[in-house]
């Protein structure tokens, strides 16, 4: 029996056999592997009934392009609805019945050699354990232990507690949708370039031309964009985190999906294309930096998500993703419950007002700095009360127009707040993401459950550390130390009435 299951986790640990035999020795040998083992092929055989496969001669192949097949045709859910732990073992390996996984390896177009299975293992993993520690004659102390000697617990499953425990994961879960770039920080050297004014008062840098000029070093940031900076937040900050987004079929899409896996982010809503990913280069000279940015041309297409979404958080996107914005409040109005925050892009400022009124009703909350909440209102950039008011007449709730050096401001609808910085322990390093991170922040506070004056306390926390840090994402704090840094926070950094 323990071969069954050990054949479909993939697993050679030395204890394993032997300790899951301890474990169904503490049972009173009640046979818990064996039910166990005839749920995951009832289950796995019902499917592939419906599927028109023939349980006793369907390839591991022929099984996985029949559930990708589910994904196509739109029938994934009906199909697997209730087999998160359920796998099929064959020579070639393992096959999951798992929805992330099938959707995965369909939106990323996987071939049978690369699927994904990881999901559907830590779910059999946790009912693993679970059944064991919930019957009568044994201890959780000791199934706990004898599972973790047995390699049931992996450090991979460490973003997933409550599952391992047998319980449903409460935090809320978070989907941000927006384009994902690389980003290269190539450094000069300060002998290298130049900067000076030209006769309209623009400041532009110098090089020389048709040389090979050196350089200091170079950086690669994977996975960047406002979108996927949240999307890392949310995730370092306790909450489940997912990310909709568009990438390339080619290297730098293949890391950046690893990367995002590594920061616990779900990726079962990025959308692999026969395209290159977009990559941009960033010329660092001295404080200041100058980018070179191309969005290739994605067919954005809006990928479902597989479990309902507490939140979505929309912030940038291409000129030529209209349609999925539609979409997304096609969904919105089929899930009343699910809440909007929105971070305008440079497209939606493009769009206008009369194009996105649609999204501005149905935000939960915005999030702008003065220049553009004037641009999308009309109104004076410095007649901060009067930007707000306008704002939340196009519909959200809750507003927050930031003011660089100034702090932020925010509003409920009843109360107007002003919010300062929190104090830079250094000069700051790179400012990119600093916005990022302050509007992820404040969107992470809400779905806890937190008021809007504990979400404007620890907004400007995680943007200090983020400007400490080179790229958008090296600074973002989780919970605990953002707390450190709440409990050290000078007197005068307090939140006040406007």
């Amino acid at each position: 029996m323990a071969k069954f299951l050990k054949d479909l986790l993939a697993t050679d640990h030395p204890l394993f056999t032997y300790n899951l035999q301890q474990l169904e020795k503490a049972t009173g040998n009640a046979g818990v592997d064996v039910r166990l083992i005839a749920d995951v092929t009832e289950k796995a055989h019902a499917v592939m009934r419906r599927l028109k496969l023939d349980t006793a001669d369907t390839t591991g192949e022929e099984l996985y392009w029949a559930l990708v097949s589910t994904v196509r045709m739109g029938k994934v859910e009906e199909y697997l609805g209730d087999t998160h732990f359920i796998l099929a073992s064959f020579p070639d390996g393992p096959v999951s019945f798992n929805i992330q996984d099938v959707v995965e390896n369909a939106h990323h177009s996987l071939g049978f050699a690369d699927r994904v299975v990881g999901h559907g293992q830590r779910h059999l993993r946790a009912e693993i354990i679970r059944r064991y520690a919930e019957h009568d004659r044994t201890r959780n102390e000791m199934v706990h232990e004898l599972v973790s000697q047995a390699g049931l617990t992996p450090e991979s499953d460490e973003g997933h507690r409550d599952i391992v425990t047998g319980h449903a994961d409460k935090a809320p879960l978070i989907l941000s949708i927006g384009d994902i770039v690389t980003d290269a920080f190539v450094k000069l050297r300060d002998d290298q370039a130049e900067v000076y004014v030209d006769e309209k008062g623009v400041k532009r840098i110098s090089m020389e031309f048709g040389s090979k000029l050196p350089y200091e070093r170079v950086d690669i940031v994977q996975a960047v964009g406002n979108s996927a900076n949240a999307a890392v937040s949310f995730s370092r900050l306790g909450l489940r985190s997912g990310l909709m987004a568009f990438i390339g079929d080619d290297q730098a899409g293949k890391d950046s999906l690893t990367y995002l896996a590594s920061e616990k982010v779900l990726t079962d809503t990025v959308s692999v294309q026969k395209l290159a990913s977009n990559y941009h280069y960033a010329l660092r000279y001295q404080a200041e930096r100058t980018i070179l940015i191309k969005y290739e041309d994605y067919d954005y297409v809006w990928q479902r998500p597989v479990s309902k979404p507490d939140w979505l958080y929309l912030s940038m996107l291409s000129a030529s993703s209209w349609q999925l914005h539609e979409d997304m409040l096609a969904y919105l109005d089929e899930f009343p419950d699910v809440k909007l925050a929105f971070q305008p892009g440079t497209f939606h400022f493009e769009w206008g007002v009369d194009k996105l009124k649609d999204v501005y009703a149905r935000s939960e909350i915005v999030f702008m700095n003065k220049e553009e909440a004037a641009l999308v209102t009309g109104n004076p950039v410095d007649d901060i009360a009067a930007l707000i008011d306008a704002l939340h007449e196009l519909g959200p709730k809750i507003v927050v127009v930031t003011d660089g050096p100034a702090g932020a401001y925010a509003s409920d609808g009843n109360q107007k707040f002003v919010m300062p910085n929190y104090p830079d322990p250094a000069p700051p390093n790179d400012r990119t993401g600093a916005g990022d991170a302050f509007s992820s922040t404040i969107t992470a506070a809400l779905a806890l459950g937190e008021p809007l004056q504990t979400a404007l306390a620890w907004a400007p926390i995680n943007s200090m550390s983020v400007v400490q840090q080179l790229g958008a994402q090296a600074g973002l704090l989780d919970a605990e130390r953002l707390q450190q840094y709440l409990n050290d926070a000078p007197t005068d950094y307090k939140i006040g009435e406007l």
